[in-house]
C-alpha cells in the first residue's frame, strides 16, 4: 500500500494528465478563432506537460 502523500502524488498525475487531454483534444479547438485564447491554452499545454514530467520524476524517486 502507498504511502497517502505518494497517492496523492499519483492522483495528480492522473488529473493532470485529463486536464492535458482536454487542452489538447477540446479547448484549442473551440479557440481556434481567438488567438489570445490558443495562445493561453498552448501556454498552459507546456506547463501541464512539465508539471506531469516533475510528478513523474518525484514519483519514480519514491518508488524505487
Amino acid at each position: 500500500m502507498l504511502d497517502n502523500h505518494i497517492y496523492d502524488l499519483v492522483n495528480q498525475l492522473a488529473q493532470e494528465h485529463k486536464s492535458l487531454w482536454r487542452i489538447k483534444r477540446m479547448y484549442k479547438e473551440d479557440s481556434r478563432e481567438c488567438k489570445d485564447c490558443l495562445d493561453f491554452w498552448e501556454s498552459l499545454e507546456k506547463e501541464k506537460e512539465k508539471e506531469i514530467e516533475e510528478l513523474k520524476a518525484l514519483i519514480k524517486t519514491h518508488l524505487n
